[in-house]
């Protein structure tokens, strides 16, 4: 593809660049509207500046992504309410051995989940975590937050549904899903393992800050607000105590517990003290019977009070049974519940493995749950980040926009005699044109623009080469997410969340990323470069 015309490569670049600053910067002092507003911004620019039309504009946004990332997130939110995250916490703290130990399991529960789940979906659902993992440890939450982006980019490479760019190729490449987890999976697990030895490395001083052990009552909060971590995708807002309630406990049943058992003391003491006695008035004051209310004058008689209590065990002790009932079908009703969504989670993800649409897959699952619910979904839906995705929206404009200008190509076109998969100068010229294009433009633009001319220029040497060039397109793509905070979604996602969590929020900067993304980015492609077969 030739370069568009000078007006159009300089005013594409003009609204690229902003696109970009904005995007790393976004609270640059002369315009400090953030990443959403900056993305928009540059969508808009594109389409001012007449470097593609407003039908070309809504065709540039990817509909499947964004239905993917919608999807999930529903799902997330009824995974937090059937307490999948509390017992994630508990596998991420239980008998942990330090800080390196814990860094290392995020690396591997980042990369497994990503594998099969998407690299984006886990970083929402872990980011928070891995926030109070830090603070539970009084370690600055920047390793652990690179060791989840970074494990879930490189995790996400193994199959076809770990990230969008993959999807395409394995189905622009009719690789199958098999062919693709055995091309790729060594490279993955020797990568996670050489990505978690490098930040270690790296952050060595930092990870071995010994655990202020003066305060053991800190500690224990701090853990247990690990275990009964409340997750929001989108606000990172806690729920209220009445929410919390709601989803996790059973008041009223909790209340009946305590009422049945302040009769029973009751029941058993001859000679009660004033305090019981007030506690058993209490509770019976709203209590009801068969023969209908207490009457107002014995409620302000507590020694009447107990006299019923006492006179009339048959009643209480039925009483009590019918509480128990009450408690234990709420207790199975809540487990019903909790089962039906790991269930539908599972046939979502079933249902992605065997080749289903990923996006319209991940839709219905929600809808299914937001229909079992059977109550508002108003709440729910509330909890959706829609400011990230109108970020995507804004991004897949302005690239498409870079596209048109024809820089990407021209590089490709400069660069392909050279990047032939035949020899190992050609393989790493190959690597370093898709990382830098996937840095520049995207990875799931990268893999559209290249594709199918990386695969063509293969399969004029054999079959062989042609699966192997597809398989090394979507190494690099992905592992190239981890070179900048603009590298993939996940990374921008992990930003996020972590800058707007309550209490906890951590604003992670491009530099930090940097300086361990360049490095950590290099050595993990080439060694994984190495091992694709």
């Amino acid at each position: 593809m030739a370069l568009a015309p000078i007006s159009k490569v300089v005013l594409g670049s003009i609204a690229f660049a902003i696109f970009w600053v904005l995007a790393v910067f976004p609270a640059v002092p002369f315009l400090p509207i953030g990443r959403t507003a900056g993305s928009l911004l540059g969508a808009m620019l594109m389409v001012v500046f007449r470097v593609l039309g407003p039908d070309e504009a809504y065709e540039a946004i990817d509909l499947p992504i964004l239905g993917l990332l919608f999807g999930t997130m529903v799902v997330t939110v009824f995974l937090e309410r059937a307490n999948m995250f509390k017992y994630l916490g508990k596998l991420l703290s239980w008998k942990s051995k330090g800080a390196k130990d814990l860094l290392c399991r995020i690396c591997l529960i980042s990369a497994i989940s990503s594998a099969f789940f998407t690299n984006d979906t886990s970083c929402v659902v872990l980011t928070e975590f891995v926030l109070k993992i830090a603070r539970q440890h009084n370690l600055p939450p920047y390793p652990f937050l690179l060791a989840l982006a970074s494990s879930a980019n490189i995790g996400s490479s193994a199959t076809p549904i770990g990230n969008p760019q993959n999807l395409v190729i394995a189905i622009q490449g009719k690789i199958s899903f098999g062919s693709f987890l055995t091309g790729i999976l060594p490279a993955m697990l020797v990568g996670v393992v050489v990505n978690a030895l490098f930040l270690i490395i790296m952050y060595w001083k930092v990870l071995s800050i010994q655990k202020d052990e003066e305060d053991p009552v800190s500690e224990v909060v701090a853990e247990e607000e690990v275990n009964s971590h409340v997750f929001s995708p989108a606000t990172m807002s806690h729920l209220t105590p009445s929410n919390s309630h709601e989803y996790n406990s059973c008041p009223e049943s909790t209340n009946s517990i305590q009422n049945s058992s302040q009769v029973h003391v009751m029941r058993n003491q001859s000679t009660p003290s004033v305090s019981e006695v007030q506690l058993v008035h209490s509770s019976t004051k709203d209590s009801t019977t068969k023969e209908g209310t207490i009457d107002a004058k014995e409620e302000t008689n507590p020694s009447k009070t107990v006299a019923i209590m006492v006179d009339k065990p048959k009643e209480a002790n039925g009483v009590h049974s019918l509480e128990g009932k009450d408690y234990m079908s709420i207790k199975w009703k809540r487990v019903l519940w909790k089962s039906c969504v790991y269930a539908i989670t599972l046939v979502m993800l079933i249902a992605m493995l065997i080749g289903l649409n990923m996006a319209w897959t991940a839709i219905a699952a929600a809808i299914i749950l937001l229909v079992l619910d059977f109550k508002d979904a108003g709440p729910c839906l509330e909890k959706v980040s829609y400011s990230l995705l109108i970020f995507f929206c804004g991004m897949f404009i302005t690239v498409d926009g870079f596209k048109i200008t024809g820089i990407p190509s021209a590089l490709w076109d400069l660069m392909e005699p050279y990047s032939r998969v035949d020899h190992a100068s050609g393989i790493a010229i190959l690597a370093v044109v898709i990382l830098v294009l996937s840095n520049l433009a995207s990875n799931v633009p990268t893999v559209l623009l290249l594709g199918g001319r990386v695969a063509a220029s293969a399969a004029a040497i054999s079959k062989y080469d042609e699966k192997k060039a597809w398989l090394i397109l979507a190494w690099v793509s992905t592992i190239a997410g981890n070179f900048s905070l603009l590298g993939s979604a996940a990374n921008l996602i992990v930003c996020e969340q972590a800058r707007r969590a309550p209490n906890l929020g951590y604003t992670l900067s491009f530099w930090t990323h940097l300086k361990f993304g360049l490095p950590s980015t290099l050595i993990v492609t080439a060694i994984g470069l190495t091992l694709i077969k």
